[in-house]
């Protein structure tokens, strides 16, 4: 695929169309890596990303339990 180079400001860029950036999720930024001769662009993975529909599917599972008590019988406060 070809796309032109345009001007942009002072600098230069390229556009993607609509259905390269549905295609790979593309939405604010993306990772320019300089790999050999090529220039590869990788979506920005968001971390934390979907963790709320998550952390509601552990607890609809019940998965969402302590593996260890948070207060041990002898500790001591004292």
């Amino acid at each position: 695929m070809q796309v032109s180079v345009i001007q942009v400001g002072n600098s230069k860029g390229i556009r993607l169309n609509k259905t390269l950036l549905d295609k790979y999720q593309i939405t604010d930024k993306v990772e320019l890596i300089l790999e050999d001769d090529y220039i590869v662009l990788r979506p920005v993975a968001e971390p934390r990303k979907n963790w709320e529909e998550a952390f509601a599917a552990m607890h609809n599972n019940g998965e969402d339990k302590l593996l260890i008590d948070d207060v041990f019988e002898d500790e001591s406060w004292d």
